[in-house]
Order: C-alpha cells, then sequence, then structure tokens
C-alpha cells in the first residue's frame, strides 16, 4: 500500500474518499437477509421490535443507537457523499440515506462504520 493509500483510508481501513462505503479487508460482506437478522436482534434487545426500522431511517438509525435527529440525517447523509438535490427531510432522501446504510451495514459484517458514528 502506498502512502497515498494510507491517507485515504482511516483508522478503521475504511477509504474516506467515498464515504466508507467499500468493504473492510477481512471483514465479511453481508446478505440484506442476514443484515436484517441483525437489526431484527437488536431491535428485540432494546425492546423495539415494532419499529418499521425496514421503511424509516429514523427508526433504522434509533435501533441501531444512533441520534436521528435531522442534523444526524444531514451529517450521515453527508458523510454517505449524498449528492441529490431533494430538501432536507425529503422522502427521497431519507430512502438514500437508508438503502446507503443498509449497505455500509452489510459491507463492515453488520456493525456501523465508526467514521459513520
Amino acid at each position: 500500500m502506498g502512502i497515498l493509500d494510507a491517507i485515504k483510508k482511516g483508522p478503521d481501513g475504511t477509504d474516506k474518499t467515498d464515504g466508507g462505503s467499500k468493504p473492510l479487508p477481512n471483514v465479511k460482506v453481508l446478505s440484506r437477509a442476514e443484515v436484517e437478522a441483525i437489526i431484527d436482534a437488536r431491535a428485540r434487545e432494546k425492546n423495539m421490535q415494532h419499529a418499521k426500522w425496514q421503511v424509516s431511517i429514523v427508526d433504522l438509525m434509533a435501533v441501531l443507537g444512533m441520534n436521528s435527529s435531522q442534523d444526524a440525517r444531514r451529517a450521515l447523509a453527508a458523510k454517505l457523499n449524498y449528492s441529490g438535490r431533494d430538501a432536507d427531510g425529503s422522502a427521497e432522501k431519507n430512502m438514500w440515506i437508508h438503502a446507503e446504510l443498509l449497505k455500509a451495514l452489510a459491507q463492515n459484517g453488520g456493525k456501523v462504520p465508526s467514521n459513520l458514528l
């Protein structure tokens, strides 16, 4: 690995130039079903099994122990390199953040990447 590659990577091994969405080395990329099973288990542990995390970014972030405020979602969108023009809190933007967060979980073995916290 060259010096430029080392600079682009954060302390957790994620590539900071793409919002951390690439898989970490030596971490198994999980299927959607595996990620959903992990999230379901977390929801049960937190007595949030009725949360609609499958469709709601607010509920997904809450189940994952993340701040789900509009400011936090705006910051998460920036970390994930959101480039759309949808207004903050729009359904389109929230759906995009939701999908990207699920991808990040899958690529990080079911854990929220530290650069997204």
